[in-house]
């Protein structure tokens, strides 16, 4: 790894490359944003791709510290089926924001394909790239099935550890004399010469990544968006697991969140009832694309669906951009996370990138 880049980005606690990020404006901690790459109702997937350029470029222009993308599958609503494939695209159309993986779900993938991929991407964008990993399909059990071919699911999740150590070998290009991989090279990559790697992210919405990430030394990001329950127990053992190592010399932990400002309050309420909708129906196996926000206002709940949207929206963040600034305050001061990596579900790409644009705003980054 090249320790001779990145050093804007690190401070006492860290030895990786752009690991620990840089708080701007008023915010406490570093602000980042999560791209879900959503398709609402009406919309289009190459419509979805452009706006997830347009975030990314008002999120390197407000002074957010990187952006991420998630591999999910046979989800209507959402086109990051392949995140190597957007970074590069949002790569190509940025020039400083950190860009990774939120993540890449390993057991989906050899990890020969991922060394490739993600060196292809540091080649492209040096000192830029994240590798965010983790072990869940990132979809139901029949497309899992599907992708991995095989119907023995577990496994995947069970190796994850031993996959792990086998993609690192191959970005470090160090397998010992030996191995039956010893002769094998991720390219591009060290064997081609000097140069960096990505820094390896573990995630997760329990306790597994949380321990492992510990025991590594590597930096953890905790799922709160959709777990929020788990979030300061998994932080917990995180740090309480946490060994010093060639990457970081002490924890560093993000954590998902949700949240979306507007100009008026009832305007957030309208746009993230869309996605608590979306979610209604990804739950009860009736996924699709994310309905407007006429939609979910004049959908019929039940009770129990009403229960569920209560307690979902009870954990996304939204109001005017103060009132969000507040929520956000409060949740590093709850769990003490490192860093806050914002996603905006919300149907339609405007909303999303306004609500980037104030929560910029309501913390004085620049402009």
């Amino acid at each position: 790894m090249d320790k001779n880049r990145g050093d804007e980005n690190r401070d006492d606690g860290s030895r990786g490359d752009g690991i620990r990020g840089r708080a701007e404006g008023t915010a406490s901690v570093p602000l980042s944003v999560l791209d879900l790459v959503t398709v609402g109702r009406g919309r289009t997937a190459t419509q979805a791709l452009r706006t997830s350029v347009d975030i990314a470029q008002l999120a390197e222009r407000r002074g957010y510290h990187r952006l991420w993308v998630a591999e999910h599958h046979s989800m209507p609503g959402v086109a990051s089926s392949s995140p190597a494939v957007i970074l590069a695209h949002l790569a190509a159309r940025t020039e400083r924001i950190r860009l990774g993986s939120g993540g890449v779900m390993l057991p989906n993938h050899a990890p020969l394909v991922i060394a490739e991929q993600f060196g292809t991407l540091e080649a492209m964008a040096p000192g830029r790239i994240d590798l965010g990993l983790g072990r869940a399909p990132g979809t139901d059990g029949a497309t899992a099935a599907a992708l991995r071919r095989t119907d023995r699911l577990g496994e995947g999740a069970e190796d994850f550890p031993q996959q792990l150590a086998e993609l690192t070998r191959f970005l470090d290009d160090d397998f010992p004399d030996g191995h039956p991989y010893a002769r094998i090279h991720a390219v591009p990559g060290p064997v081609q010469g000097p140069a960096g790697r990505p820094p390896i992210w573990l995630l997760g919405s329990s306790g597994f990544s949380a321990r492992l990430a510990g025991v590594l030394g590597l930096p953890f990001a905790f799922a709160h968006h959709f777990s929020a329950q788990n979030t300061i127990p998994a932080l917990d053992l995180y740090r309480d697991s946490f060994k010093p190592s060639a990457v970081l010399d002490a924890p560093y932990a993000l954590i998902g969140v949700s949240a979306l400002a507007a100009d008026e309050e009832r305007e957030a309420r309208r746009q993230v009832l869309s996605g608590a909708l979306s979610m209604v129906r990804l739950r009860t196996g009736r996924p699709g694309l994310i309905p407007t926000p006429e939609e979910a206002e004049a959908y019929a709940f039940s009770p129990m669906e009403r229960e569920f949207v209560d307690s979902w929206l009870g954990n996304v963040i939204h109001g005017t951009a103060d009132e969000v600034r507040s929520g956000l305050d409060d949740l590093v001061k709850r769990t003490g996370a490192d860093e806050l990596m914002i996603t905006a579900n919300a149907h339609g790409g405007e909303a999303r990138l306004r609500s980037y644009d104030l929560i910029a705003d309501a913390y004085g980054l620049r402009g």
